[in-house]
């Protein structure tokens, strides 16, 4: 029996300030909006969900460069679909995890501080993966592995797997590295690391990039969110 044709997009509950404090880092909109376009157009039923039901907003997500368009409408329209479920989100622990074929780590920089021990957000991804079905991060999203295993073998699911997400050059490059420091949170690079994943990047830190490791399937920043949930729609096909 196939996994359900169902979708669950997790969303970080954390907030904090970057760039000195001007500025609030919370969901990275397009993560989470991009793969919502593409699942439901594949006829999925995505669902969102969060820690503990709320979230806030990356103030960088909101700049033109990063909303504009229709992702600009969608968020500016209360009552769209994906507005309607995202302001009114389930806390994770009321979510029954085995209702999913996919489970996909939609982030922002906020989600290094709630993802790693997110235990309602990780346990849905630990049932979705023991169902057989897919399980997807992108960008700062691969912070929600650092707690979901096998449930079979009580290995990191990541273990010996290839996985892309925000690199390290990347915090440096935006000038944020240092204060991410003061987070004590793992960055991406150094959780694959420790735990035993191969991780893999493209060539400029930006680039639209995603990697396929059978059904773990993470893509490397904002850019590469649509792709990475495509690749889930084929690699759902494919179960």
């Amino acid at each position: 029996m196939s996994p359900p044709r169902r979708a669950l997009i997790s969303i970080t509950s954390a907030q904090a300030t970057l760039f000195q404090g001007k500025e609030t880092t919370g969901l990275f909109i397009s993560e989470a909006l991009h793969p919502y376009n593409v699942l439901t157009a594949a006829g999925f039923e995505v669902d969102l969900a969060s820690e503990t039901g709320s979230y806030t907003p990356d103030w960088l997500s909101q700049q033109p460069d990063f909303l504009n368009g229709s992702d600009l409408e969608i968020w500016n329209n209360v009552n769209s679909d994906f507005r309607r479920k995202l302001d009114n989100m389930p806390k994770a622990a009321e979510v029954d995890g085995s209702k999913y074929g996919v489970f996909y780590a939609s982030a922002g920089h906020a989600a290094l501080i709630d993802y790693p021990k997110a235990s309602g957000l990780q346990k849905i991804a630990e049932r979705v993966w023991a169902n057989g079905g897919i399980v997807a991060s992108v960008c700062h999203g691969p912070a929600i592995f650092a707690n979901v295993v096998d449930l079979s073998t009580k290995e990191p699911i990541i273990k010996g797997r290839k996985i892309t997400g925000f690199t390290t050059e990347a915090e440096s490059s935006m000038g944020i590295a240092e204060e991410l420091k003061g987070w004590n949170s793992e960055l991406v690079e150094d959780l694959a690391a420790r735990l035993g994943a191969k991780y893999e990047r493209a060539p400029g830190i930006w680039d639209d990039f995603h990697v396929v490791d059978g059904r773990l399937v993470t893509g490397q920043n904002p850019a590469s969110a649509t792709s990475t949930a495509r690749a889930v729609v084929a690699a759902f096909e494919q179960l």
